[in-house]
């Protein structure tokens, strides 16, 4: 596992497990969280930041940038135009030419607009941008992102910040098999440490989440719970399960044994 890296256009990382900023109760709570979670990667929403007056305070002034490699995100965008224009704002004030694409098709179920979504990536690639676009659990949709110069594919295993874990464990399946050139990162949905485990037996490179550990009691203490059920997740997938089976076997059969 020492070698066992996660890779992403031209970096590397050690851990697979990315956080968000969003719904702490403090940006303290935030930073000891973060900690916790041994996470290397932290996403912050570029539209709800305060990225151009230094005379007032910012969650950035709470994220140590040795530490921490910043993932700005276009939440709250509604349109491929919209989302540009955030990413390049991003990358202007120096945050990262790196961006979590979201491009939302409805308020209610903050679902993706895919169609946006593919317009938004290909722009974006072609400035040179790292894309990474939250998107559906749909194969034909993760590909024509892939065309469009996605540096990853990230789907949701449920609703943003609805905790229900990973709903359509068929789908995430399907994309583990198909997806090969870039890494497959679940995003939205979990709720607790066993949803994060269960996306990563699935075969998932990663699980980015925010609500499931800023919404918890405890949110340091669910962190902590975060990263081991990632890396947990991660070396089941690895060792290989044992086949399911209706009927029991033995765990010390009588074969062999001298009577």
């Amino acid at each position: 596992m020492d070698n066992d890296y996660l890779r992403i256009a031209d970096r590397e990382f050690r851990s697979r497990l990315i956080v968000g900023t969003g719904k702490y109760r403090s940006f303290q709570e935030m930073a000891r969280a973060h900690e916790a979670s041994g996470a290397e990667i932290v996403t912050v929403a570029v539209r709800r930041v305060n990225l151009t007056d230094k005379t007032k305070e910012s969650l950035l002034d709470y994220i140590d940038r040795s530490k921490y490699f910043i993932l700005p995100n276009t939440a709250g965008c509604y349109n491929a135009e919209e989302a540009v224009r955030t990413a390049r704002l991003a990358r202007e004030v120096g945050l990262s030419n790196w961006i979590k694409l979201e491009v939302i098709g409805d308020e209610k179920t903050l679902f993706p607009d895919n169609f946006e979504l593919v317009k938004a990536t290909e722009m974006l690639a072609r400035e040179g941008f790292v894309v990474l676009p939250y998107t559906n659990d749909d194969l034909i949709t993760a590909r024509r992102l892939i065309d469009a110069g996605a540096a990853a594919v990230m789907p949701l295993g449920a609703p943003i910040g609805s905790g229900m874990g990973i709903q359509n464990l068929a789908n995430l399946r399907i994309l583990r098999e198909m997806i090969t050139e870039v890494p497959l990162i679940v995003d939205a949905g979990v709720g607790t440490a066993s949803d994060a485990a269960v996306a990563m037996e699935l075969g998932a490179d990663g699980v980015l989440m925010n609500t499931g550990i800023a919404g918890a009691q405890d949110a340091v203490l669910m962190a902590g719970a975060m990263k081991h059920a990632v890396i947990a997740g991660r070396q089941a997938y690895l060792a290989g399960r044992i086949p399911r089976k209706l009927y029991a076997t033995a765990s010390s059969p009588l074969e062999g044994v001298v009577r």
